[in-house]
């Protein structure tokens, strides 16, 4: 019987070219990690259900759960978080940085030139353990900083708020304790929808006062440098007259002063419309997004005064109602996510009672809580800009890394002396390859040099090997006709010097 043959929706076969550039990105976010101290654990790509039940708030809907395979009820894993809390709890790690690149699984709708699919790739770095206030959060947003610019991603922004300031403005406001989390996930729809959306889907669908959703819009759609709103939401008695928000902001005015420190606090935004909608975060709630994954405004932005350089992006306005972006069940169509670019491309935040609420829950009598804050970095999104920009420059992806073809020229095809020569090359660290014919055609090797954009040429002929040496060209081929370097010929190298030669061209 037939089928059709493709990968399931929201997967896609990773191409070598593809691949190569992941591979990249996943060595320079390593290399950073590293740097700071992580060291880096794998867990199973399932669960138990019960460990991934309950954390996610309204997207607990988009977990993937598999069959029941003996009694055992298991989940796909839906970030890289929760398994390390269950790990700390599990193994009873009282601190630890640690760092995870592994795939994750999503029932979301995908856009997948966007970035957005149902398996993808997160890089995530963790600090668990005791400290002083906001240290480990300033390094996390360090870490957070020096990745995306070794990227080269373009300019980004850190968006950063509270969670402590975000349940202080709702104990303000008068929202119920058993609406809190749900206003909270309607909130953070505010970088994609207009305040009229959310207000209504606050008081129509969720059942919130409309006096206490217009309290809350007086709060969350302001936003500005860190210090400005800081300032102004200071001399807020009445939310300062909050325990959990006075507390919030007593930590921001730590945190910047680390951040000034480390270097990164330009590249903050104070925004008190994020809130991140999983529920086990208790602290510190950061976003990054760039030029290329911002979402455009969607609702007009108006001062607030006193201060110019605090906007507040809620409004009373009808905006017209973009495309949802909501998942809606595993075989509605790919929504259009245009006006959205490809969203965050890094998020996380402080969670310091997951880890304590799986111990308790195994009964395992280690009960204390243990602090953790981290951030995952999506690859897929971050690929995707990455993609965009070679094509806008009409860079072609490699699909490999070779970096010598060892050829002949000539009627002789060389094919023991190819392959010896390849071998030294391979033995002293350098990345070779030859073609697998006896009699290999100049044509058909020139053109896998040109189509793998192989960038150095070892040429065996009888006259050179005769002589003991062996001619290296750069960019054989269309790559070197269009270097103008003059290079048109190549040198000619002894041997015994061909190795050291090639090592100082390669940069080795």
């Amino acid at each position: 019987q037939g089928f059709v043959l493709k990968t399931p929706k929201g997967t896609i076969d990773h191409k070598p070219e593809a691949a190569l550039l992941r591979k990249k990105i996943f060595n320079t976010l390593e290399g950073i990690f590293v740097k700071y101290g992580g060291s880096t654990i794998d867990t199973p790509v399932f669960e138990l259900r019960e460990i991934l039940a309950g954390k996610y708030g309204e997207d607990s809907k988009l977990i993937y759960d598999l069959q029941d395979q003996g009694g055992e009820l298991c989940s796909l894993r839906y970030d890289l978080t929760v398994p390390f809390a269950r790990y700390l709890a599990m193994n009873g790690i009282q601190s630890m940085k640690r760092y995870h690149i592994a795939k994750v699984y999503r029932r979301d709708q995908p856009v997948m030139s966007k970035g957005r699919m149902r398996e993808f790739y997160q890089c995530d770095f963790d600090i668990a353990g005791p400290s002083d206030p906001m240290v480990p959060d300033a390094e996390i947003l360090a870490i957070v900083c020096e990745c995306l610019t070794a990227l080269e991603i373009g300019e980004y922004t850190v968006k950063i708020n509270h969670r402590k300031i975000l349940d202080g403005i709702f104990e303000l406001a008068g929202v119920p304790a058993d609406k809190t989390r749900s206003i909270s996930s309607a909130v953070d729809k505010l970088d994609k929808a207009p305040w009229s959306e959310v207000r209504k889907e606050m008081t129509e669908e969720k059942g919130l006062d409309g006096k206490v959703a217009d309290k809350i819009g007086e709060y969350v759609g302001l936003k500005g440098p860190g210090y400005d709103l800081l300032e102004k939401l200071e001399k807020d008695e009445g939310l300062t007259g909050v325990k959990s928000a006075k507390e919030g902001l007593q930590d921001m005015r730590i945190l910047f002063e680390y951040l000034e420190i480390l270097g990164v606090y330009n590249k903050m935004s104070f925004d008190m419309s994020l809130a991140r909608g999983l529920d086990y975060y208790t602290g510190i709630i950061y976003e990054a997004i760039t030029e290329g994954s911002a979402p455009p405004s969607v609702s007009p932005i108006p001062s607030v005064p006193p201060t110019d350089s605090i906007t507040s992006s809620t409004s009373k306005t009808p905006a017209k109602k973009p495309k949802s972006t909501k998942a809606q069940g595993a075989e509605e169509d790919a929504v259009d996510e245009t006006a959205v670019g490809v969203g965050s491309i890094a998020g996380g935040g402080r969670y310091d009672n997951l880890v304590g609420m799986f111990a308790q829950s195994a009964g395992s009598g280690k009960t204390d809580p243990v602090p953790c804050v981290g951030v995952s970095i999506g690859v897929e999104r971050v690929y995707s800009i990455l993609e965009s920009k070679r094509r806008g420059k009409e860079e072609k992806l490699r699909g490999k890394e070779t970096e010598v073809f060892v050829m002949n020229f000539g009627k002789e095809g060389l094919l023991k002396e190819r392959m010896a020569l390849a071998k030294t090359l391979r033995d002293n660290g350098i990345k070779a390859e030859y073609m697998f014919k006896v009699n290999a055609k100049d044509r058909a090797q020139l053109s896998l040099v040109d189509s793998e954009q192989i960038p150095f040429v070892a040429i065996l002929a009888p006259k050179e090997l005769a002589a003991g040496t062996v001619r290296i060209k750069a960019q054989l081929g269309k790559e070197a006709n269009k270097s103008g370097d003059g290079d048109v010929k190549g040198e000619e190298v002894k041997m015994t010097d061909v190795v050291q030669y090639l090592k100082e061209k390669l940069g080795h």
